[in-house]
């Protein structure tokens, strides 16, 4: 009878420590693990270590324990095979399902944006402010003669590359990835209806990139974009000189210049329209999509002149002649001096 209860005993403490270590088990890998109150994340970097990864997870997900990830992570060699990205780690995510996310590389993807901008500095930092690659790297890619011819284009024309707008990557996309990326999308956009709008205006997909890049410089009113692009159209098929101030500030190298003086007007520069016929050798800047379309699609009309409306509203006065053009330009320059602004 003794050993009837002995037994049982020992049944009923095995029993106990089992469901104890279930409980425990349970607990460590499936229940939720963090303490956030929204969605984290993770940045693994290549060479980065068990620690690494740990250490941002202490700092960033307030993680009750994590005895139950180093167990797992162990459990999965997960140390011997880190994968570099960006993880995001949720609220309702449990150590399990964030170390076969991890030790899988199911990425989070990221939203890079190519922005229409000046300099491809400034498009570097922006591209690095987005992806592991730092803004060094990018610039340094851009003005290397070598890359840009790789890619087909010169280290001036290497801007017609760029299509801004906002394309879902991962953060760990090496300087290959970007540029096979960026190729990829400047040859979805321009498809073949694109490319046959700019044949039939007679300009190849670099030189409409061209002219909107000078556009988006003379206004940043969308609507107005394919009366300005129509303007120039107009000038270059009678063989007018441009005369566009945007490309006189960039051969100036001071786009901040609020009036082009004579001196200005002097520079002597291929992208200098008031001295050099037809247009630039490449874009003065990234031009966007609005203002691509807006070359494709330029408005018809007579108008070989434009000047900047006196009330400074960023939009423009048109002429289809000298005389009236001149009377706007007068107007304009009264206001520029009553505003004191030399």
């Amino acid at each position: 009878m003794k050993h009837k209860h002995l037994i049982r005993n020992c049944l009923l403490a095995a029993l106990a420590v089992a469901l104890l270590a279930g409980g425990s088990i349970c607990y460590l890998f499936f229940s939720p693990t963090f303490s956030l109150n929204e969605t984290t994340y993770l940045y693994i970097r290549p060479g980065d270590t068990l620690e690494n990864v740990c250490h941002q997870l202490e700092e960033k997900a307030n993680p009750k324990t994590l005895t139950g990830f180093r167990w797992l992570a162990s459990f999965y060699g997960y140390d011997g095979h880190i994968r570099s990205g960006r993880y995001a780690v949720k609220p309702e995510d449990t150590v399990f399902g964030l170390i076969r996310r991890l030790s899988t590389g199911q990425q989070t993807p990221v939203n890079l944006i190519i922005p229409s901008v000046r300099t491809t500095d400034k498009l570097a930092a922006a591209v690095a402010d987005r992806i592991m690659l730092d803004s060094a790297t990018v610039a340094s890619a851009l003005a290397d003669s070598t890359v840009c011819a790789r890619l087909g284009y010169t280290t001036q024309t290497i801007a017609c590359l760029f299509i801004p707008n906002t394309y879902q990557v991962y953060w760990d996309m090496d300087l290959d990835d970007f540029f096979s990326r960026m190729e990829k999308e400047h040859k979805r956009f321009w498809n073949e209806e694109r490319r046959k709008k700019a044949e039939a205006i007679g300009l190849t997909p670099e030189e409409v990139m061209t002219l909107a890049s000078i556009v988006d410089e003379e206004t940043a009113k969308n609507d107005e974009k394919p009366m300005v692009a129509g303007l120039y159209m107009n000038r270059l098929k009678r063989g007018m000189l441009l005369q566009a101030d945007p490309t006189v500030k960039f051969a100036y190298g001071d786009f901040s210049l609020k009036r082009i003086l004579h001196k200005h007007l002097a520079v002597d520069s291929p992208y200098n329209t008031y001295l050099y016929p037809g247009l630039p050798p490449a874009p003065i800047r990234i031009p966007s999509i609005a203002g691509i379309e807006s070359v494709l699609n330029y408005t018809r009309h007579d108008y070989l002149y434009m000047c900047a409306k006196e009330d400074f509203s960023g939009r423009h006065n048109f002429a289809a002649t000298l005389a009236e053009h001149q009377n706007n330009a007068r107007r304009y320059q009264q206001e520029l001096n009553r505003r004191k602004i030399y």
